[in-house]
């Protein structure tokens, strides 16, 4: 599967802003009274596990944002080059012989 430049930059963006808000939010709640009472409370745990969910997806986001960007930066210089764009993730590209022994059997 390709992503698009404005995609892939739009999941990057997304990644950062995970590392900016989750940790904010997360000294937030740790400051919060409610967080605490003789140890974690219930309105704690539940924020923790909401920033560690988010946290994880975001970097996952950010992730594949970086992959896209890389990817797109890459085809460009292919192209620029005027070398061959690289093969697709999902495997090599079928071998004429393997499309045309398949039309034949369609018919």
């Amino acid at each position: 599967m390709r992503i698009g430049r404005a995609t892939s930059a739009f999941l990057l963006l997304f990644g950062i802003w995970t590392w900016i808000l989750w940790p904010n939010f997360l000294r937030n709640i740790w400051a919060d009274d409610r967080s605490w009472n003789d140890g974690p409370t219930a309105f704690f745990l539940v924020h923790l596990a909401l920033t560690v969910v988010s946290f994880a997806a975001g970097n996952a986001i950010g992730w594949i944002g970086i992959k896209g960007v890389r990817a797109n930066r890459a085809n460009r210089a292919n192209r620029a080059d005027g070398t061959a764009a690289p093969a697709p993730a999902d495997g090599p590209a079928p071998s004429d012989a393997a499309a045309e022994a398949r039309a034949g059997a369609r018919g």
